[in-house]
């Protein structure tokens, strides 16, 4: 999807309407329409990047940023104790919207949200393998 196409693209541009929380020169934060929890939000690279990925390493900084400052307000506002921030990756990973964007979830104790189970490795024969194969595709 090119930006023409994108939905967030459309948002940055005024076109589609959203509930801005946030917004400067590089990036901006919106409530998400379909939220996992109320105040859940998203932060946005306003020029369009498909995925983390494709993100100047530049544009970390401001986007940093910006989450600290709405997740703060988002806590704030909600009365939350914790906050989930969440990125997706392609669409195996469950993103669904291809531009660049990070989602800001506000968490209570008992809200009933769970995060995914972990599996311990098998062995630590597993480990180094995993390990192993990792430190090789980052030589490349």
């Amino acid at each position: 999807m090119d930006a023409a196409d994108c939905i967030f693209c459309k948002i940055v541009k005024g076109e589609i309407p959203c509930a801005k929380l946030y917004e400067d020169e590089l990036t901006l934060a919106f409530l998400d329409i379909a939220p996992v929890a109320p105040g859940h939000a998203l932060v946005i690279p306003k020029a369009h990047h498909p995925d983390l990925f494709a993100l100047p390493v530049e544009l970390g900084a401001a986007l940093l940023a910006a989450q600290q400052r709405v997740g703060r307000a988002v806590m704030a506002a909600m009365g939350a104790t914790g906050l989930n921030v969440q990125q997706n990756n392609a669409q195996s990973a469950g993103q669904m919207v291809f531009h660049a964007h990070y989602h800001l979830i506000p968490r209570r104790e008992g809200d009933g949200l769970a995060l995914w189970p972990g599996t311990p490795y098998p062995a630590a024969a597993a480990v180094a393998a995993v390990a192993e194969a990792v430190r090789a595709a980052l030589a490349k």
